[in-house]
């Protein structure tokens, strides 16, 4: 009998070997001859166990084949295992006996092999009953022995992935069950398990262990189409007969072995299990150099080669060297003659993980340089995909001084997007132009504009090969056309007719959309899209080309962060701070309104730390969302980082954005000093660039409120009056410019009611409505007629109920007009009125002269106030104002001095 089986209970074999079981114990004196069929460890031994236990209980002498009972008169049983393994003359004995009347033979055996004289044995046994076949357990069958081992079942889910994971084979069920020991406990369902398939959990070592051993024994060509299966190969008489170069007989012997091993499940793939053990206890040579040659089918037919090289990662000889991520080279590794260059195949596998896992692809191309393809260029590429800019600049560079001449091309493209992605624009142009002249006329475009060389951009567009109506020199790729649309869009942003420009990228967009994340790009099309949009205050489309690019992988890992950051801008700009603060998050920069939560630390979003313009653009959102929730604690807190980052940076056109907030909350804080460069620097680039109206509007918009907040009254006449050159260039300059106006005449205490809620209002109906609240609810607090504040509070109130129209209407903070409705009761009118001008950033005083009342009296009206909602302190009680009465999260203009506050 096989070894290594120990009996669980009869009642656990299949039906027909239970009925066989039941037919001895009814009566052990019956003549008895079967034959009893099943692949290694489906139970034969087991069941004749059972059967000789049987026999034993009732007296009557067992004898095998191996081992004959002391009594070896007709009156005994003859229990035979593993008859395959038999020679001619024992099997012609054996049919003899079984022929014989009154005889009680059992013969167990699997498929495979058959020797000569095994047909006339079955034949003989046939004649007295049907072969008896071994099947796979049963659910109820895996549970029954489980309850058997742990004294209880296992939860039905455990149950299910006991089965697959054993492929209800019975010996690797016990190695299963006896691996495991007590850590599947009968009670309560395992966190681990999911429902899934698949077992969830890792099978233990030792259910592993005995598997080497086997593996061991097994002939080589027997082992070796078993390592195809396990591979994926499947399991066919011609795979097997060109893998091992053989006669189609010897290829049918070969498969119908495998089948009799019992790893195989009837579907030809291998039992979870088993090809657990193969992967981690099969010979590492032999399975290299057979994923090496179906390697090789595979590339000449062009078919994919990913899975089939992605595991060797894990098995080739030296990881844990000096480079970790692949491994040293080896004999079996190096190019056959019998099989596929393995770099060529390693090499093909990166190209394909490009485009889902560039980490990946990454050591694949590694691996590929150490078997002898070298490909350090293809590494810095999928490094830089997967956001690591740091390592990618540094293969690059390593190419650049000495690596393969055919390799320098992609290696600079590597250099300069690295280079643009931390805003050294000029350097990148550089490389562009020196690597391919086409990438350079879209991506040079793109860094020439950004730098002020509007005019050099021009040029170098109308030179390129790859505009539209230019055959000369071949066609060009779909990169190279979407880096033109690219350039020209940006071009056409700094034009007298800048309509076009946002057209422009989004075709790109769309353009480089099937490539997804296996594009490495100086800067997104959606992310300068979103910026043009942004700046022209069309933030439905930002929105919508953000999250598509995100949708799609556009540009991999490395601009999945900047996406979601101008994503998180974008709902800034509307007033949508929630939402803006949730985006952040998702990019790796967590951010709480009105403050982050004590100790909340900062994840990576993107696999590498912020640099560049993503540490800027993180950095001002920290500022601006600090500042919009009036929070001076964080607004502190948030300032080094962001004047850190700043000193950082060189100024360009697409990073004026984060400039301008960082220039209002220092001029907030009393820092203007430390962006007064900066702000030199913008200057000096819109005016290289003529003053252009999409980029320089907001700009002047925002210092507008920086001369406010630093008492600086000359350049605020000086933004308003740009504002009022741009006015009839479009309905956003023209809205702005009358809100400037509106602002200067606010706080110099000239105040027009009509005019400024018309102001206000065609702010919001540009998506601008937490400015528009911004300045009703400033006029209302100065103006001295009570009429027109309690007119203009209203406005207030009721632009702020516009700010954040995607957010669920239950959540605290985000509700719409109705259930600020319903809110409102739980104030008096005056209450309300009194936690509206707090909020505004009145002290008791100015609210007492405002409503005619003792600054006692709006003591009291604010401890009632602090009681009614049960507030703790005074942060507390602002916030829940906030929330009840619909006021903007910060009233006055970017932030008053600290002594407007009570």
């Amino acid at each position: 009998m096989s070894p290594g089986m120990t009996t669980r209970s009869a009642a656990l074999l299949s039906p027909a070997a239970g009925a066989l079981v039941q037919q001895v114990l009814d009566d052990p004196a019956a003549p008895l001859s079967v034959a009893v069929c099943g692949p290694g460890g489906y139970g034969k031994t087991a069941l004749l166990r059972e059967l000789a236990a049987c026999y034993e209980a009732a007296g009557v002498p067992v004898s095998t084949l191996w081992q004959p009972a002391a009594d070896t008169s007709q009156a005994g049983v003859l229990l035979v295992d593993d008859a395959h393994l038999a020679g001619d003359d024992r099997l012609r004995e054996i049919a003899r006996r079984a022929d014989e009347p009154g005889a009680r033979v059992v013969v167990a055996y699997r498929p495979w092999p058959r020797p000569a004289a095994m047909p006339a044995v079955i034949d003989v046994l046939r004649r007295h009953g049907p072969v008896v076949v071994l099947n796979a357990l049963t659910e109820s069958q895996v549970a029954a022995r489980c309850a058997e081992m742990w004294g209880t079942a296992p939860e039905p889910a455990w149950t299910r992935s006991l089965l697959t994971c054993s492929g209800g084979v019975p010996r690797y069920l016990d190695r299963l069950i006896d691996g495991l020991g007590d850590g599947v406990p009968g009670r309560g369902e395992p966190a681990a398990v999911t429902g899934r398939s698949e077992p969830p959990w890792q099978a233990p070592a030792a259910a592993l262990a005995p598997f080497a051993a086997e593996f061991d024994e097994l002939e080589a060509d027997l082992l070796t189409v078993l390592l195809a299966m396990e591979a994926g190969a499947g399991l066919s008489t011609e795979l097997v007969a060109a893998l091992l170069e053989c006669e189609a007989e010897r290829a049918t012997a070969l498969v119908a072995a495998a089948k009799a091993t019992g790893l195989p499940t009837a579907t030809g793939a291998l039992v979870p299990l088993a090809q657990e053990a193969l992967t981690r206890h099969g010979p590492v040579a032999q399975r290299i150099r057979v994923r090496q040659k179906l390697a090789g089918w595979q590339l000449a037919r062009g078919g994919s080669v990913l899975a089939l090289m992605r595991p060797l990662l894990d098995v080739m000889p030296g990881a844990g060297t000096e480079d970790p991520a692949i491994g040293a080279p080896s004999v079996a590794l190096a190019p056959q003659a019998d099989g596929a260059d393995l770099g060529a195949a390693f090499l093909a596998a990166g190209d394909e993980a490009l485009r889902g896992d560039p980490a990946l692809a990454a050591q694949l191309f590694a691996a590929a340089s150490r078997a002898g393809r070298p490909a350090v260029a293809r590494r810095a590429l999928a490094t830089a995909l997967a956001g690591d800019l740091g390592q990618a600049s540094l293969l690059a560079d390593e190419v650049l001084r000495g690596g393969p001449p055919e390799q320098r091309g992609e290696a600079a493209c590597v250099g300069a997007a690295a280079l643009a992605h931390r805003n050294h624009l000029a350097r990148a142009v550089e490389l562009y132009r020196w690597a391919t002249p086409r990438l350079a006329a879209g991506f040079g475009a793109i860094a020439l504009v950004g730098t002020g060389r509007a005019e050099e951009a021009g040029q170098l567009l109308g030179s390129s090969s790859s505009e539209p109506g230019d055959p000369s020199a071949g066609p060009p790729t779909l990169l190279e056309t979407a880096a033109y649309e690219m350039g020209r869009g940006v071009l056409d942003s700094v034009g007298p007719s800048p309509a076009g420009a946002l057209s422009a990228l989004v075709q790109a967009t769309e353009l480089l959309e099937p490539s997804g994340a296996a594009v490495l790009l100086p800067d997104s099309p959606a992310a300068l899209a979103a910026l043009i949009a942004v700046h022209s205050a069309e933030f439905g489309t930002a929105r919508t080309v953000l999250d598509r690019a995100i949708g799609t992988g556009l540009g991999g890992p490395l601009f999945q962060r900047r996406h979601r950051l101008l994503l998180a801008w974008t709902a800034m700009a509307q007033g949508r701070h929630a939402h803006a603060a949730e985006q952040a998050a998702l990019a790796g920069v967590p951010i709480g309104v009105p403050a982050p939560a004590e100790g909340e630390g900062e994840v990576d979003g993107a696999g590498a730390e912020l640099q560049g313009r993503d540490l800027l653009f993180a950095a001002a959102l920290r500022l601006g969302l600090a500042r919009r929730a009036s929070d001076l604690v964080a607004l502190r807190a948030a300032w080094p980082e962001a004047a850190h980052a700043l000193i950082g940076q060189p100024i360009d056109l697409f990073t004026l954005m984060p400039l301008g907030e960082i220039a209002i909350c220092a001029a907030r804080l009393g820092e203007q000093r430390q962006v007064q460069l900066a702000l030199t620097a913008a200057d000096e680039l819109l005016s290289r660039l003529g003053d252009p109206v999409l980029w320089s509007v907001p700009l002047h918009w925002i210092r507008l409120h920086a001369a406010f907040l630093a008492d600086d009254r000359a350049a605020g006449e000086r933004h308003a009056a740009a504002l009022r050159e741009h006015r009839d260039r479009n309905s956003y300059a023209a809205a702005l410019a009358t809100a400037g106006q509106c602002w200067l005449d606010v706080l110099s205490d000239r105040i027009d009611p009509h005019a400024v809620e018309d102001a206000a209002q065609a702010m919001a109906d540009l998506g601008l409505a937490w400015d528009g609240a911004r300045l009703a609810g400033q006029a209302a607090i100065r103006t001295p007629d009570r009429k027109a504040m309690t007119s203009l509070l209203d406005c207030a109130r009721s632009l702020q109920a516009r700010q954040e129209p995607d957010l669920p209407a239950e959540a605290p903070g985000r509700r719409g007009a109705g259930a600020e409705e319903s809110s409102r009761p739980i104030l008096s009118d005056r209450e309300q009125e009194v936690a509206t001008l707090v909020l505004a950033g009145l002290t008791y005083k100015q609210v007492a002269d405002r409503l005619y009342l003792s600054a006692k009296t709006v003591e009291h009206h604010m401890a009632r106030i602090r009681q009614k909602l049960g507030s703790t302190d005074r942060r507390d009680l602002l916030a829940r104002l906030r929330t009840l009465t619909g006021a903007p999260a910060e009233a006055h203009p970017a932030g008053e001095s600290d002594r407007r506050r009570p």
